[in-house]
């Protein structure tokens, strides 16, 4: 009976006293921040945990009550997803530096020092938030707690023990066929990816011109899945705990796309807040006035520059790194085999046939090679094709032999079967269903 007493109490509460309920600990965070001696000691894993579950929390309730359309609470409610978002980048980012130790990738200790100073950026952001977001609940008359939380309520999540490894290292059934799928797969991802490659360092106005015409939440959230989904395979079919205990290259591969999927995480989430919060969003005043005021406390500049000259750097770097490390892993579990097949009928290895050839190696990312009697030729390169054409042209040779990956050895095999995909006069023809990928 009291228990149904204490529901229907629940239930009677007004909207001011679920804002009170759904404030109190968001405001207690706040009282820590402002007074906490050692930002940098402070912000704990535990810490991030919080500040992201109670200003979630809290803006669904304000969302949920049309707090986005009201000019009282909008500032409130902005406060509370700046806070949030800024949160979750600096979970990511807070797990990447706890992490980093394990992680056995390339350029670490540059990672490392750029990472702090992301993390900084995002520290100092919730520290100016805080002050802000106790001077709003105060004028909405929103009682704050008389006391914030202590630094015990924070602890790290890591100790000085390690537990010991007593799991025996073994392979999972079709093990080979997996690690192949997964490298393959961060093979084809990497290549789609480089249509963000990173030169060099972004001025400000580049910064401006590149978010988020080019680069943006929707793009790089796409990313963060792919990823996600084949991390998630490799612990599911290949290894579970995320790597062998003593396999080195296993244990490489799996950094890379660990990190990499960390730093689209800080990407997607600082992504969404310069796009949703710190851009111009509408015309009503109320939404420029709140999108000034937020610009004062999480610096945009800042912001785009950690984003992209931290986010998307590393990003596209480990990206490339890793490749070498997929390709290498591919050479090594791959199945090799040879075919004999025909060349192109009357016009042999000219622009189409070698592109078609190139573009199936390319697709499966494992070597394979055009051998003419004592010569062997790149297959995933388009000029190297063309040059052995010239050879096989001027000693009238009639059939090729191709050697390496069984995969693209079978839609080589596939694509000969159909003269290469045109006609003896050069025109193109329908590709069977297996080779739609080459149009």
């Amino acid at each position: 009976m009291d228990d149904e007493k204490a529901r229907f109490k629940l239930c009677d509460m007004t909207f001011f006293d679920k804002a009170n309920f759904f404030s109190h600990d968001y405001l207690k965070c706040c009282i820590y921040l402002i007074n906490c001696d050692s930002p940098s000691n402070a912000f704990t894993k535990s810490l991030f945990s919080k500040l992201i579950t109670v200003s979630h929390l809290l803006e669904d309730f304000l969302d949920f009550h049309g707090a986005k359309n009201n000019s009282r609470w909008y500032f409130y409610r902005e406060l509370a997803a700046a806070v949030r978002h800024i949160s979750l980048a600096g979970y990511a980012q807070r797990h990447i530096c706890s992490r980093l130790i394990f992680y056995d990738i390339d350029g670490k200790d540059d990672f490392a020092f750029q990472g702090e100073t992301a993390l900084d950026f995002m520290r100092s952001s919730l520290m100016k938030l805080a002050p802000a977001i106790l001077e709003e609940a105060r004028l909405l008359k929103i009682p704050v707690p008389e006391k914030g939380y202590t630094a015990e309520n924070f602890p790290r999540v890591t100790s000085g023990e390690m537990l010991d490894y007593d799991f025996e290292d073994e392979e999972k059934a079709d093990y080979k066929k997996h690690i192949v799928w997964v490298a393959n797969e961060f093979v084809s991802i990497a290549k789609d990816f480089e249509s963000h490659e990173f030169f060099e360092a972004y001025d400000q106005e580049g910064l401006k011109d590149l978010v988020p015409v080019k680069v943006n939440e929707v793009g790089i959230r796409r990313f963060e899945m792919l990823v996600h989904n084949l991390q998630s395979s490799f612990d599911t079919y290949i290894i579970h705990g995320g790597y062998l205990y003593g396999n080195r290259i296993l244990k490489s591969f799996r950094s890379y796309f660990s990190v990499i999927y960390h730093l689209l995480q800080i990407m997607g989430r600082l992504l969404h807040f310069y796009e949703r919060h710190l851009i111009k969003i509408g015309y009503k005043f109320i939404y420029s006035k709140a999108q000034h005021r937020l610009a004062e406390l999480v610096d945009p500049d800042t912001l785009l520059d950690c984003t992209i000259n931290y986010g998307l750097h590393f990003v596209d770097y480990f990206f490339s790194s890793g490749n070498e490390v997929a390709q290498e892993i591919l050479s090594e579990n791959i199945e090799r085999s040879s075919i004999n097949v025909p060349i192109p009928q009357d016009l042999g290895f000219h622009c189409r046939p070698s592109l078609m050839v190139a573009k199936i190696v390319q697709n499966y990312g494992g070597q394979v090679e055009m051998i003419i009697g004592k010569d062997r030729f790149d297959a995933s390169s388009v000029l190297d094709i063309q040059w052995a054409g010239g050879k096989i042209q001027k000693e009238n040779i009639k059939q090729v032999i191709f050697e390496g990956d069984v995969r693209a050895l079978k839609d080589i095999e596939t694509l000969a079967s159909v003269n290469y995909g045109e006609d003896r006069m050069g025109k193109g023809i329908p590709l069977p269903k297996s080779l739609q990928y080459l149009k």
